[in-house]
């Protein structure tokens, strides 16, 4: 049987730099229609606040199939009440093997940890595995809480403590 495990792990380790770095040229590929360049990933990761994802404002973690490094996500403090999920990713070679559903788990745990009882993200309509995701973990359509030239859907899901009781608080949004 083949495990997932996904621990914190800082941004700049080369495994999470590795991660990130193919998190980009994949989303950026599919956008452009093009393979992205190595300077073109440069500089999509230039300066992209990646160093919030650390305790106290957030945590980054990296995920492994069987010991191979397949994933990675980010969860960012947005107020007392929200967090938010980013750089979402799983090498496609290690997708549909449950790696997406532990990555978000382990980001809403790291969200409640953090004080959150609401989870959002933002992502493009032609992300469809990333929607599909989210969909199946219980994330459902929000209002926009956020503009950006690379958003076209917003989602959001009530925090739920291990026990199963829903985290204090109104709909997610």
């Amino acid at each position: 049987m083949t495990r997932w495990t996904v621990l914190p792990e800082r941004f700049d380790t080369s495994d999470a730099t590795a991660l990130r770095r193919d998190y980009y040229a994949d989303v950026a590929s599919s956008y452009w229609g093009r393979p992205a360049t190595e300077a073109e990933i440069d500089e999509g990761l230039a300066d992209d606040g990646v160093a919030r994802l650390a305790c106290p404002t957030g945590e980054f973690v990296v995920g492994r199939h069987d010991g191979a490094v397949a994933a990675c996500g980010g969860v960012l403090l947005l107020d007392a009440e929200r967090a938010e999920l980013t750089r979402v990713f799983v090498r496609p070679a290690f997708r549909g093997t449950g790696g997406g559903a532990a990555l978000l788990t382990a980001l809403e745990d790291a969200a409640g940890r953090l004080g959150a009882r609401r989870m959002v993200l933002n992502t493009r309509l032609d992300l469809l595995g990333a929607r599909a995701l989210y969909a199946r973990q219980g994330y459902r359509e929000i209002p926009a809480y956020c503009e950006g030239p690379y958003m076209d859907v917003w989602y959001g899901k009530e925090l739920v403590d291990r026990d199963g009781a829903a985290a204090e608080g109104g709909a997610a949004a």
